[in-house]
């Protein structure tokens, strides 16, 4: 942890889904592995709902489920990127239950995801939660179980 970095201040961020913490490093994902798009953690799911974290407006939502962007009115701005390569996908095994333009309540279902049918296709059902305003992260829950909404797993800094 930085000398100068603050915690931000901001809704207290909950886990969108259960399963596993991980480290950015762990990505089998340059792009995400090497923190080109922000800051973050990644969770590899063992159920199938992802809610929203944070109480927010959904910046983006992509038709095939496979990626969200949520933008809270603090400003904070989250990627909820599940699997690696699931865009190919093309949808299946994602019943998307948001759409842009949506106002979310921290808790809200995004999506419901088929991890068998991720899992069947060969795509990784890791999932990178990316702060893309520049905030930074410390993941405090590393490589331990987290249950869907649970609080404290990472601690959000901004410089």
């Amino acid at each position: 942890m930085g000398f100068f970095k603050k915690k931000a201040k901001n809704e207290e961020f909950l886990s969108p889904m259960k399963g596993i913490v991980r480290e950015l490093a762990d990505v089998p994902d340059q792009v995400f592995s090497e923190k080109v798009m922000g800051d973050g953690f990644a969770i590899e799911p063992t159920s199938g709902k992802v809610a929203a974290p944070i109480s927010a407006k959904v910046a983006a939502a992509f038709p095939t489920g496979h990626a969200f962007g949520l933008k809270a009115s603090d400003g904070t701005e989250i990627l909820i990127h599940i699997g690696i390569d699931t865009v190919q996908l093309n949808g299946e095994g994602f019943d998307v239950k948001v759409k842009a333009g949506d106002d979310v309540k921290q808790g809200d279902t995004l999506v419901e995801i088929d991890l068998d049918v991720i899992k069947a296709a060969g795509k990784s059902v890791i999932s990178p939660i990316i702060f893309t305003d520049g905030k930074t992260v410390e993941v405090r829950k590393k490589n331990r179980e987290v249950s869907l909404l649970e609080k404290r797993i990472v601690d959000i800094f901004e410089d």
